[in-house]
């Protein structure tokens, strides 16, 4: 294939993105196939010659999208979107046809400066202080193990680094049981152990209870272990529940421990003004991550970090041989040296393209309305015989369960949840809230509407006999 094939192919394949697009809504939104079903379908070994295009591209078609869950679909309801506005889609297009590494600020000028005043603009649309710089990662995952790495560095003196954290006396992390389970994977990927991430216990709103987050610093003091750092959480993901921001960074701050805000979801509200009361006090963060690939519509993936100083994690992640070197420009940014990977992608094309194309007042509308939609859906739902709403947040997110009389309601739920998703025109997901089964229903597809959001009421209604 060259690029005059490239050329004629790449037409053909924005045609079928566009019909992609325009039928999704006529799809089931979650596979219907069964492990194994698409490997079967494919050869045991590459081929040897090469093969024509049209049958390439005829297999794709025949194979891959039935095969495939739509995270594109209006009415995907489940975990949480991973948006792809059309003017992301063309940035990563572009992206991917210069196919630049950006690991340097050498091999990649307008990637590295880009990537800056894409931090500046989205600092500014969510309303943090001017203080923050920041970077792209791939995810939050990715960024919180980062924010952990540094907590852990910072204990340490840096020691760890060079030294291995043999003999040193134990690091502890402190967090609420609704941060994301990335966190628990970070500490236990920094070796810092999952013995050592203290969870705080929470209050009635499910947010990290200042007061025993205190007491729990001075008690490991006490016993000997090092606490290091403290990560707070916005919009959770199992309920969306939100840690007291403000009160938690005081008593880190007190303790002189290093702190960051998981936000990847709930950030993206933080558009819109009357939302930035869930994370009051952010600005005394260390640290902040939030995915516009979540709600903000920026293809998947890209996940921005915030730091209010990125000495300590550019200290701890960076790493500069010879043969890395920007000879005569030691003022440059190197951002293979905030992050784990030493290749990166030109993640910032698609949020200039995204932020100039949408506008922040059209990406407000839309999370502005997802809002309302779930909120609406929630009050209906709440109305149907045998419906209970169990945890409900000022965001996109709530989550209920079906306990119909004579029936345990855990077995219940779970049992109607699996018809849900057989149906197929909706798709949503569960969690455990204080030991009980429920589903979660969250919305912020771009394509989503009203009527989309309300489908899930008809379908809760049918398929419990009550419509």
């Amino acid at each position: 294939m060259d690029h005059d094939a490239l050329r004629h192919w790449s037409k053909r394949a924005a045609d079928w993105a566009a019909e992609y697009h325009a039928t999704l809504g006529d799809r089931p939104v979650r596979a219907g196939t069964t492990p194994g079903t698409t490997a079967a379908r494919l050869p045991d070994a590459a081929p040897e010659q090469a093969e024509d295009l049209e049958t390439i591209f005829a297999d794709f078609k025949a194979i891959v999208p039935e095969a495939m869950t739509h995270w594109q679909h209006p009415r995907f309801f489940a975990y949480f979107p991973a948006n792809a506005a059309p003017a992301s889609m063309l940035a990563e297009q572009l992206a991917n046809a210069m196919a630049a590494q950006c690991m340097l600020w050498q091999t990649s000028p307008a990637a590295t400066e880009i990537e800056q005043v894409m931090i500046a603009w989205l600092r500014g649309a969510l309303g943090l202080a001017p203080h923050f710089s920041g970077t792209i990662h791939d995810t939050a995952t990715t960024a919180t193990f980062c924010a952990v790495l540094t907590m852990r560095e910072r204990a340490l003196g840096w020691a760890g680094l060079t030294e291995g954290l043999s003999g040193q006396s134990p690091v502890r992390i402190y967090a609420s049981a609704q941060t994301h389970s990335s966190i628990d994977k970070a500490v236990r990927m920094a070796g810092i152990g999952q013995d050592n991430l203290v969870k705080i216990p929470t209050d009635r709103t499910h947010a990290m209870d200042p007061a025993a987050l205190e007491r729990a610093i001075a008690a490991d003091r006490a016993a000997g272990y090092r606490p290091a750092g403290v990560i707070a959480c916005v919009g959770g993901t199992s309920i969306g529940a939100s840690d007291r921001v403000a009160d938690v960074l005081a008593v880190a701050k007190s303790a002189d421990l290093y702190t960051h805000v998981d936000a990847a979801w709930a950030g993206s509200a933080m558009i819109c003004p009357e939302f930035r009361w869930l994370w009051q006090g952010v600005d005394a963060a260390d640290s902040v991550v939030f995915n516009p690939h979540k709600w903000l519509g920026a293809q998947f993936d890209c996940a921005v970090q915030f730091l209010a100083d990125p000495a300590p994690q550019v200290n701890t992640m960076g790493l500069r041989p010879d043969y890395l070197q920007t000879l005569d420009q030691d003022a440059v940014t190197n951002f293979n040296e905030w992050t784990v990977p030493l290749g990166r992608r030109f993640r910032a094309l698609k949020l200039w393209f995204l932020l100039r194309a949408e506008g922040l007042e059209a990406l407000r509308r839309r999370i502005r309305d997802h809002v309302a939609w779930v909120h609406e859906l929630r009050d209906a739902v709440a109305t149907l015989p045998d419906f209970e709403v169990v945890t409900d947040c000022p965001l996109a997110l709530f989550t209920f369960r079906y306990a119909p009389d004579g029936r345990d309601a855990d077995a219940a739920t779970r049992d109607l949840l699996t018809r849900i998703n057989d149906d197929g025109r909706v798709y949503l997901t569960q969690t455990l809230h204080e030991g009980r089964f429920v589903i979660r229903m969250t919305a912020g597809s771009f394509a989503t509407t009203r009527a989309d959001v309300m489908t899930v009421r008809d379908v809760l209604a049918e398929l419990t006999g009550q419509a």
